[in-house]
């Protein structure tokens, strides 16, 4: 069996300039088309050489040269490193109006998407065991959103990404924008930034090596995540998604031995993030951390341990500008609930005005942070104390991102000390087998 194909949401946006380096079949019309193109959106339509479309479709003439390139991509959105760049992509183009804009898809392989995803996520010129592993975890995971969007689709059901009420907000950050396609090209699922991004014949190796091998756990597709820094404790899915558990994404500590204490406790988990316990991505290995991090992710030096400090000015403006509510002056942030890594997934805001509960983790990183805080895992120092109100507030925490499944920069330790990719796998996915599913 051939790889299967993903449609993967670009961007959106009101006009685009794009280019076919080689032949491209318009499919509405027959049209073929090379070289420089733009559409515009007008009112509810896209307008492409004078003529108007609700949606259209470019095949490539010959998929396996072929190319197309998009001008000004937003990579980052949202995020501290946010920047744009021109991407180029093999595949299909599908361009469709949407609400807000032109709504750009493309489509290609799986095995071509892993290219990509692989060189993306991470420095091309990585451990082949990493490399394999993550090929193996991002086909797993992709396969995986694609099983649940059909399966929530036939089900004709509402899928639920929050839990509203008078006093409190507990929303994740999953599918819910991705009605039109597979999976989006940004760090909300996995990065895919085209053919752009610089691969290796080491990348492709491990692409090849590892064709159609998937994680699964009692013969279903696991839904196996990842991050750049679990902070030495890894998280558990409920926490952070869906309240769903899956044991091959149950804690583990990120290192071969070694106590597991209880972060969901609030003592054991503000000792542990105000330590320096040992753990496979606890590493400052320049030769390690290149090959994670892209020379954008560079800019962040510290995420094993770090350090957050606001003014009561600055966090009483953010957070009432992030929620839409006016608290006044912060008195106290008090978690209510952690989970397996000391990440927090309710967090109560106690203001002079209101008190307002957030989660989960990716939420309550957006509302504290201009963009967002590496993690959920920190605790809170309230400082020179006026009349009851603190006039600083001193975040520490641990670890950069959700701290779900495979580390990334633990699993680059794993390599670089000679584990193998199912190694790896097995620490980080307990429970969970390798097999082909194509």
């Amino acid at each position: 069996m051939e790889s299967p194909s993903v449609n993967v949401g670009i961007l959106t946006e009101r006009a685009i300039s794009f280019v076919f380096n080689e032949e491209y079949v318009n499919t509405t019309n027959g049209e073929f088309l090379e070289g420089e193109q733009r559409a515009l959106f007008i009112n509810g339509k896209i307008i492409f050489n004078g003529k108007l479309y609700e949606d259209l479709i470019f095949e490539p003439f010959q998929y396996k040269i072929a190319s197309f390139e998009l001008k000004a991509v937003t990579i980052g959105r949202n995020f501290h490193w946010q920047r744009q760049e021109d991407q180029r992509f093999k595949g299909s183009l599908h361009l469709l109006a949407g609400k807000d804009g032109i709504i750009i898809i493309n489509r290609l392989r799986v095995e071509d998407y892993l290219t990509s995803v692989i060189s993306s996520e991470m420095n091309a010129r990585a451990s082949k065991a990493l490399l394999k592993a993550h090929a193996v975890i991002s086909r797993s995971w992709l396969l995986a959103q694609i099983e649940k969007n059909r399966t929530i689709s036939a089900s004709k059901t509402h899928y639920q990404t929050s839990m509203h009420t008078e006093n409190e907000l507990v929303r994740w950050y999953d599918r819910e924008d991705h009605t039109l396609f597979d999976v989006c090209a940004d760090d909300h699922c996995q990065r895919y930034q085209g053919i752009s991004r610089a691969s290796t014949p080491a990348v492709n190796e491990a692409i090849e090596e590892t064709y159609g091998e998937i994680l699964t756990y009692n013969h279903t597709i696991c839904d196996a995540r990842f991050s750049k820094c679990c902070g030495g404790m890894t998280e558990e899915f409920q926490y952070c998604w869906e309240p769903v558990y899956h044991f091959y994404l149950s804690k583990t500590r990120d290192l071969e031995t070694g106590n597991i204490p209880d972060l969901t406790q609030e003592k054991e988990a503000g000792e542990w993030i105000r330590s320096n316990p040992e753990s496979f991505c606890k590493t400052d290995d320049p030769h390690i951390l290149e090959q994670v991090l892209n020379n954008y992710d560079r800019e962040t030096p510290d995420f094993y341990r770090w350090k957050v400090s606001y003014t009561q000015a600055q966090l009483a403006e953010l957070i009432a500008r992030k929620t839409g509510m006016m608290f006044g002056e912060i008195l106290d942030l008090i978690p209510l609930e952690r989970g397996t890594s000391g990440r927090i997934s309710r967090l109560q805001i106690i203001g002079k005005r209101r008190s307002y509960i957030i989660g989960k983790e990716l939420e309550i990183r957006r509302i504290l942070s201009e963009s967002h805080l590496y993690s959920s895992a920190f605790v809170i120092d309230r400082e020179d104390i006026v009349y009851d109100v603190p006039q600083r507030f001193i975040f520490t925490g641990a670890g950069w991102g959700h701290g779900v499944g495979l580390c990334q920069i633990g699993a680059a330790v794993m390599g670089n000390k000679g584990y193998s990719y199912d190694q790896i796998l097995n620490h980080y996915f307990p429970g969970a087998v390798i097999e082909k599913s194509y």
